[in-house]
């Protein structure tokens, strides 16, 4: 995992201080990166030109390099760390799997998988039943 914005690493250790610090217990486990030129940003089409930031983005990137998922979002609305954790956990099982199961939505590790395959076309509801 990393974090990565526009703001300086003087910026980062602040905010880890003043702030993550305050909201989550030893603040976040993984490096913050700074990428005061937006060059990352313009890579992953989140850096914002006029204003010289980047728009909050995640990016799933597998070993392979391959992103499997990615969310850009704008600031008012907050991500859910849960919910990328879970999606980790899904790409790894599938990837484990390889490519024998599949993750349905809601999917949490130890809950049933389906197998991909024609049979499964058209019949997907009798397999996953979401509570």
């Amino acid at each position: 995992m990393l974090s990565v914005s526009v703001d300086s690493t003087f910026v980062h250790k602040m905010w880890e201080e003043q702030e993550l610090s305050k909201m989550t217990k030893n603040g976040i486990p993984w490096p913050m990166i700074s990428d005061g030129a937006g060059n990352l940003g313009r890579v992953y089409g989140v850096y914002d030109e006029n204003n010289g930031v980047n728009i909050r983005g995640r990016f799933l990137i597998d070993p392979d390099g391959v992103i499997q998922a990615m969310e850009v979002m704008t600031p008012p609305v907050g991500r859910k760390i849960g919910e990328t954790i879970r999606q980790v956990h899904a790409f790894q099982h599938v990837r484990n799997a390889k490519g024998a199961e599949a993750c349905p939505a809601e999917w949490e590790p130890g809950k049933p998988t389906l197998k991909p395959g024609p049979d499964l076309v058209g019949n997907v509801w009798k397999v996953w039943k979401p509570e």
